[in-house]
């Protein structure tokens, strides 16, 4: 459902409300305006305010990208700011997100985009890095396509093919919410990935698929990880941001990284 502003407006809040598998009447119930008057605006038979729009968009849970296509759509003018990441507006920001990164050291910390391209990173996720070829740290850097190429941190990811099944389900997940379709392809893409024929997946009791990364001392890191986006975005960029952070999952990952 990612959408550009060539469509109509009632054919995009059509196409969100279908993706939601709404009907118009639950829609309207939900936005408190009559079928009749949401019919109009999907058919073109009524011009909504900016307002209504961003009713409606509330109620579908549209990104703010996407609302701002939307009203566009409609002849309004976008509802939510977009800034560059360097831009003046966005220095608070940014500094909240250095803070979190250096914070979580020695343990490894990323920010990533809507699309998983690498914006930020601590020392220490940096330093998980080493041996990657140079070539595939050349901006931009997909941290979806880095962590399962064979001349990135697959090799050294002891069980690869259960963390790719993991970030395949992951991604997926975002793109039906999202209906991103360069998410989609990420997805598919992780998803025909040939198997690894390293460690099988660990049966029993973990509570979280674990990423294990061999060290080139014959050790293995093992992390889990959490992500953390900001609570109320009113901005484009900030609200596609997320910080990946990992954690040790067990005492010798823990004492490793301390060491390092």
């Amino acid at each position: 459902m990612t959408t550009t502003s060539t469509a109509p407006v009632g054919q995009l809040i059509r196409g969100w409300r279908q993706h939601r598998r709404l009907s118009q009447e639950e829609l309207a119930n939900r936005t408190e305006v009559s079928t009749r008057h949401l019919s109009c605006i999907e058919t073109g038979r009524a011009r909504p305010t900016s307002d209504m729009l961003l009713r409606l968009c509330d109620q579908l849970d549209v990104p703010l990208r996407e609302q701002n296509q939307v009203l566009l759509a409609a002849g309004h003018a976008p509802a939510h700011p977009q800034h560059a990441l360097d831009a003046p507006p966005m220095a608070e920001a940014n500094a909240a997100l250095e803070a979190i990164l250096a914070a979580h050291e020695p343990y490894p910390a990323l920010v990533v985009d809507r699309h998983w391209d690498l914006v930020a990173a601590n020392e220490a996720a940096y330093g998980l890095l080493a041996g990657v070829d140079a070539e595939l740290l050349e901006p931009p850097v997909n941290v979806l396509r880095l962590s399962v190429h064979p001349r990135g941190l697959a090799p050294r990811i002891d069980n690869l093919d259960e963390w790719r099944a993991h970030l395949q389900e992951r991604i997926a997940r975002e793109a039906r919410h999202t209906g991103d379709p360069v998410l989609a392809e990420l997805a598919a893409e992780l998803a025909s990935g040939p198997a690894s024929g390293g460690a099988a997946a660990e049966s029993g009791a973990a509570l979280v698929v674990p990423l294990r990364l061999r060290t080139p001392d014959g050790g293995v890191l093992s992390f889990v990880s959490t992500t953390t986006v900001f609570g109320t975005p009113r901005e484009v960029t900030l609200s596609e941001l997320a910080i990946e952070a990992f954690y040790p999952a067990d005492d010798a990952t823990r004492r490793a990284l301390s060491r390092w």
